[in-house]
């Protein structure tokens, strides 16, 4: 990174914690045996399919194997106080990113190389300081069965159905609450908005060839005509059926919701609150460093 940043040592996940996230996660506990029901029909083998078909199949990242990932990693992990994750890239079309955590277990992020194509270094730091959200506010208890349930799903279509007709709806409304959670995570690793919501543009609407040319302004002023859908009770419902069955946020708002986040007294006070240390171990000037 070109500029230095403030490395936030000590910080609290309930610090940047989206309050939708915290809601949803309320509602969420109140399932009874979640975790165990998952896990018990789900059991050894689906967690098996799963280590074999995100593991096996891809590239571990490391001091010997793209370097250059493996330092974004660390450094967003340094500003964010987090022990580093195995990070693994996956040769895969669709351009993703995601976290795996089970019990016992040493947790893993996977990145495709479809992403890793069309981003810049900074982008893809907010993509891992993303996923490290996930772990930062240990979203494992609840992230793991969804991404089971996803696999089930497509593994075995019949326990997977079953399992996602029953719980659903919850899973889902949280999955969807806590990526707002993490895209503020991406924010204070990178410490720069516009890189996040370069982020959500480029997975909205963009590829190798097209990224350079899309136009981040114009992003999200289209933000501001879906909020206006909202205006009336049919525009309102029409969006909640849209987004009942996303396990994301639609990409224009999650810009909309950084953008704020990044602009509030709240972000602004959180990165105060730290000492000025950036994360190559200097001390900031008077009056701090420039961020962007």
């Amino acid at each position: 990174m070109s500029f230095f940043k403030t490395q936030l040592i000590g910080l609290k996940a309930d610090s940047f914690r989206h309050p939708l996230d915290l809601e949803a996660t309320k509602t969420l506990k109140q399932i009874p045996g979640l975790d165990m029901m998952v896990r018990n029909l789900l059991g050894p083998v689906a967690e098996q399919v799963f280590y074999v078909e995100n593991i096996a199949s891809s590239i571990l990242v490391g001091e010997n194997q793209l370097p250059d990932l493996h330092n974004l990693l660390l450094e967003a992990c340094k500003i964010l106080d987090i022990e580093p994750p195995q990070l693994y890239l996956r040769q895969h079309p669709a351009p993703n990113a995601y976290t795996f955590a089970m019990r016992g277990k040493q947790p893993f992020i996977v990145v495709h190389t479809s992403l890793i194509d069309m981003l810049t270094p900074e982008e893809i730091q907010a993509v891992l300081a993303h996923e490290l959200g996930h772990l930062k506010c240990d979203h494992s208890v609840y992230l793991t069965p969804v991404n089971l349930l996803i696999l089930a799903a497509a593994s075995v279509p019949t326990i997977g159905a079953v399992l996602a007709q029953s719980i659903q709806s919850q899973l889902l409304e949280w999955v969807r609450c806590a990526e707002f959670t993490c895209d503020r995570a991406a924010l204070l690793a990178t410490q720069n908005p516009k890189a996040v919501m370069s982020v959500l543009m480029k997975l909205a609407g963009g590829s190798p060839t097209l990224a350079p040319q899309l136009n981040l302004d114009a992003f999200i002023a289209q933000a501001r005509a879906y909020d206006d859908i909202s205006n009336t009770e049919l525009g309102e419902t029409v969006k909640a059926a849209r987004t009942a069955q996303l396990t994301h946020p639609v990409p224009v708002l999650r810009a909309r919701e950084i953008d704020n986040w990044a602009a509030s007294k709240e972000y602004q006070k959180l990165l105060q609150n730290y000492p000025n240390i950036g994360y190559n171990g200097e001390v900031a000037p008077k009056g701090g460093w420039r961020n962007w």
